[in-house]
């Protein structure tokens, strides 16, 4: 196959990719920024589509990122390459501060105790054996039981995807007025470079022209 990869990479490989990219996240962070940059549309249209993907990064929507963040940047009529590559800011290493900054506030906007946020790696653990156990029934004569679903929804997903929308709408719109500036600030000097390339082109052609007359 023309597009297959030669070198096949082990599962663990990654995985590990996942949590630590080659070259570190410094140099992944400098690869999406560069390529932001450089998307042929407005600076605003860029700057919705990077709030759409960093907005979605505060949702409990694992596995859906692109989807969401696709159908917003389309909704704000927003770039939508730009919302796919902003869902980077949501990584490894940004999903545990997110994650509990989210449920504790979604907790507390629900009133829900502050008992039922502990024990959180149990519930994850609960309803992944929930939806293993409740697929593997169907063939089984097993019981299906929705019980750790229900507590991980309540105490985990709810209150995640509640408690999320105000520092997803606070966090994406400072990135906002961050980032349309600074591209406008670029595309203005490439415009410039490119403008004096065309220039030193045309001085450089120009004699030809003379000579030939």
């Amino acid at each position: 196959m023309v597009f297959k990869r030669r070198d096949r990479r082990a599962v663990w490989q990654i995985v590990l990719d996942f949590f630590y990219p080659r070259g570190g996240w410094a140099r992944a962070f400098e690869y999406v920024k560069h390529r932001v940059r450089r998307l042929p549309d407005t600076p605003q249209k860029i700057g919705r589509g990077i709030w759409a993907g960093v907005f979605v990064c505060f949702t409990p929507l694992f596995g859906l990122h692109f989807v969401f963040a696709a159908i917003i940047a389309r909704l704000m009529r927003g770039n939508i390459l730009a919302a796919l590559m902003a869902t980077f800011f949501g990584n490894p290493l940004t999903f545990p501060p997110i994650g509990y900054a989210s449920i504790n506030l979604g907790s507390w906007f629900l009133g829900i105790p502050p008992a039922r946020n502990q024990r959180l790696g149990e519930k994850f653990t609960d309803a992944g054996a929930d939806v293993w156990n409740n697929l593997t029934a169907v063939f089984t004569s097993a019981r299906i039981n929705w019980h750790g679903l229900r507590v991980f929804y309540d105490d985990v997903f709810f209150p995640y995807l509640i408690g999320g929308i105000v520092p997803g709408l606070i966090t994406a719109t400072v990135i906002y007025y961050l980032t349309v500036p600074v591209i406008s600030a670029y595309q203005r000097r490439r415009k410039k470079v490119l403008l004096a390339k065309l220039d030193q082109l045309g001085k450089k052609t120009s004699p030809a022209d003379n000579d030939g007359h």
